[in-house]
C-alpha cells in the first residue's frame, strides 16, 4: 500500500510540471555530488602546509588531514550500498550531500588540528554515502541501455577529472583566499547538488542486509593499522596488536555471516584478486606521489601553494582523455593490453622521478610525474570492467563495493607509509616511497598475465 510520502511525491509530480523528473538533471546532480567527494580526496594535498603552519600538529597531524578522510570513506564503502538500497537512492544521496556539505563548513571553521581531523572523518562518513547512491541515481534516471551505458561513462569520467584537478584547485584556493578556502567552496557545490536532486526520480526502498558486526571490525582494523604507522611507538604497538585482533575478529565473522560485507569467495577468481591488487597499487602510487610532492614542491623547494598546484597540471590535463582512450583500447584488444601498458608505463615513470632531488627543476618534476598518471589513467578503467564482468551481475554492486574501499584502503595506508618515511628525511624518504610504488607496480605488471587474452575479454 502507498504511503502518505509516496502519494504526496506523485501528487507534487503529477501538478507541477517543472518538478517532473529529468534523466539529464539527475546525471548534473550524481555527477556534482561524485566530483565533489572524489575533488575532496585529492584537493586537500597541495594545502597542507598552509595547514600545518595555521594549526600545527607536525607531519602525523597533516597526514591524519587526508587519512581521516580516505580511511573513513573506505571503511563505510563496505556498507553504504546496502544502506543506499534500503533509504532509497534519492533519500540517500540527499542525506549524505547534506551531511557532506555541513561538514564542509565545520572543516573550513575549524579551530584546531584535531577539530578539522574530525571533520573531516565526517565527510568522509558522508562521502561513503554519496558514492553508491550517486550511481544508483543515473541508473534509475535512464531506462534504455545504451543511453544509461553513455551516463555512466559520463559519470565515471567526471570523478575522474576531479580527482586530477585537486591539487591544482587546492593550489589556487589556498593562493587566492586561504586553506580554508577549500571547504568551503563546498558549500554553495553542495547546495546546487541538492536543488538538481528535486528533478530527479524518488528511488523505491528495497530491502538489504547488513553486516553490522563486519562492518564495525573492518573500520576499526583499519583505523587501527593506521594510527600505528602514522604514530609509531609505543602506542603505535598497541594500535598493532589491536588491529590484529580486529582483523581476526573481522574474517571469523565474514567466514560465518550469511550477508558479509567482504565475501571471501569472491577472491577465488583470479581475475578478481588480479584487478583488486592493481586497483590498490594504482592508488598506493598515484595518491601517495600526489601528497608526497605536493609537500615536495613546498617544504623542499620553497614554492607557493599555487605553484605547487600548477605542476600538477600536466599530469592532471591528459588524465580525462587517457581514460576514454584507456576504454576504446579495452573493448578492441580486451583489458589485459591496456593495464599491461598502463602499468608499465606508470612504472617506467616511477624509476625516472627516483632521480629527483632538491635542485631538481620544478618544470622537470611536473613533466616526470605525467607517465605515472597517464599509466594509472590507462589502467584502471579496464580493471574496474573486468572486476565487474567477473562476477554474477547480481553481486556487481557489492563487488564494485569491494574493489573501490580496496582502492581507498591502499591510498590511504600509502599516505601513512609515505607520510612516515618523509618525515625521517624528505628526499631519502620520497625516493624510498618512490622505490616501493615501483616494487607493487612491478609485481602487478607480472601477475596481470594471468588475464584472459583479446580472444577470451
Amino acid at each position: 500500500m502507498p504511503t502518505d510520502e509516496t502519494l504526496m511525491d506523485h501528487q507534487l509530480t503529477k501538478d507541477s510540471p517543472e518538478l517532473k523528473p529529468s534523466p539529464a538533471l539527475t546525471l548534473a546532480a550524481a555527477l556534482l555530488g561524485f566530483a565533489l567527494i572524489t575533488l575532496d580526496a585529492s584537493v586537500v594535498n597541495v594545502a597542507l602546509p598552509s595547514i600545518g603552519s595555521a594549526l600545527g600538529g607536525g607531519m602525523s597531524g597533516l597526514q591524519w588531514v587526508v587519512d581521516a578522510y580516505t580511511l573513513a570513506f573506505a571503511a563505510l564503502m563496505l556498507s553504504t550500498g546496502a544502506f543506499a538500497d534500503r533509504a532509497g537512492a534519492s533519500r540517500a544521496y540527499g542525506i549524505g550531500i547534506t551531511v557532506f556539505t555541513l561538514a564542509s563548513a565545520a572543516c573550513g571553521l575549524a579551530p584546531t588540528l584535531p577539530a578539522l581531523i574530525g571533520a573531516r572523518v565526517v565527510q568522509g562518513v558522508a562521502a561513503a554515502v554519496v558514492l553508491p547512491a550517486s550511481l544508483a541515481l543515473v541508473r534509475q534516471a535512464y531506462d534504455d541501455p545504451a543511453r544509461r551505458a553513455r551516463a555512466v561513462a559520463v559519470w565515471a569520467a567526471g570523478g575522474s577529472v576531479a580527482v586530477a584537478l585537486g591539487p591544482v584547485a587546492g593550489g589556487a584556493l589556498t593562493a587566492a583566499w586561504d586553506w580554508r578556502g577549500i571547504f568551503f567552496v563546498n558549500l554553495p557545490l553542495g547546495a546546487v547538488a541538492l536543488a538538481l536532486l528535486v528533478r530527479a526520480p524518488r528511488s523505491p526502498r528495497r530491502p538489504a542486509p547488513l553486516d553490522l558486526p563486519g562492518q564495525v571490525a573492518a573500520a576499526v582494523t583499519l583505523a587501527s593499522l593506521t594510527f600505528a604507522v602514522i604514530e609509531g611507538g609505543s602506542m603505535g604497538l598497541v594500535a598493532s596488536g589491536v588491529a590484529i585482533a580486529a582483523a581476526v575478529a573481522f574474517t571469523r565473522i565474514e567466514l560465518r555471516h550469511p550477508h558479509p560485507v567482504v565475501p571471501f569467495g569472491l577472491f577465488r577468481s583470479p581475475t578478481v584478486s588480479v584487478a583488486v591488487a592493481v586497483g590498490a597499487a594504482c592508488s598506493v602510487a598515484f595518491y601517495g606521489s600526489v601528497f608526497v610532492f605536493s609537500l615536495f614542491f613546498q617544504q623542499v623547494q620553497g614554492r607557493s601553494a599555487l605553484y605547487a598546484g600548477l605542476m600538477f597540471l600536466p599530469m592532471s590535463a591528459l588524465i580525462g582523455a587517457t581514460n576514454l582512450l584507456s576504454g576504446k583500447l579495452a573493448g578492441r584488444y580486451g583489458a589485459r593490453l591496456p593495464m599491461l601498458v598502463g602499468q608499465g608505463l606508470a612504472l617506467v615513470g616511477l624509476l625516472l622521478l627516483l632521480y629527483v632531488d632538491e635542485t631538481t627543476p620544478a618544470a622537470l618534476v611536473a613533466a616526470l610525474l605525467v607517465p605515472l598518471a597517464l599509466g594509472c589513467a590507462l589502467t584502471v578503467p579496464p580493471l574496474t570492467t573486468l572486476m565487474m564482468e567477473a562476477v554474477p551481475a547480481e553481486r556487481a554492486g557489492l563487488a564494485a563495493g569491494v574493489l573501490n574501499a580496496a582502492r581507498q584502503v591502499a591510498g590511504g595506508l600509502g599516505i601513512a607509509v609515505f607520510g612516515a618515511l618523509v618525515a625521517g628525511g624528505f628526499v631519502a624518504g620520497m625516493r624510498l616511497s618512490l622505490a616501493i610504488s615501483a616494487a607493487l607496480f612491478a609485481v602487478t605488471w607480472l601477475v596481470s598475465f594471468r588475464l584472459a587474452g583479446p580472444a577470451s575479454s
